[in-house]
């Protein structure tokens, strides 16, 4: 995906997850990476399984309406304490604060570069 086709979908993710009061949005550009499987992720929080899952939804929502990519794919909303949005270029990940707390994906990838987003 070119860069500003990027950037766009990342917009839209976040405008996505802004519009359900996501919390402590970040986004983590994987595309200096050699063989990463997307471009990079946006992570977010969500109080409890239902605000996560609502701002999954309104991710999915935003994206669809867009249409700057497809929405592949979702998983985790069962439980709701960690939910995954493939939208091709990125993985939207959605977490409760104690779930997002263990994972620390952002530490994972500490190398590349991560912006911060208003709640």
């Amino acid at each position: 995906m070119a860069k500003n086709n990027l950037k766009e979908l990342i917009e839209v993710v976040v405008e996505g997850i802004q519009q359900n009061k996501g919390k402590k949005i970040v986004s983590v550009d994987l595309s200096n990476i050699n063989n990463a499987e997307v471009s990079g992720f946006v992570i977010c929080e969500g109080d409890s399984s239902t605000h996560v899952s609502s701002i999954a939804d309104s991710v999915v929502s935003t994206v669809k309406k867009s249409k700057v990519a497809p929405v592949f794919g979702k998983d985790g909303y069962d439980n709701a304490e960690w939910i995954v949005i493939d939208v091709g270029a990125i993985f939207v990940h959605v977490f409760q604060p104690d779930v997002r707390r263990y994972y620390n994906i952002e530490e994972l990838w500490a190398d590349c570069p991560v912006k911060t987003y208003n709640d």
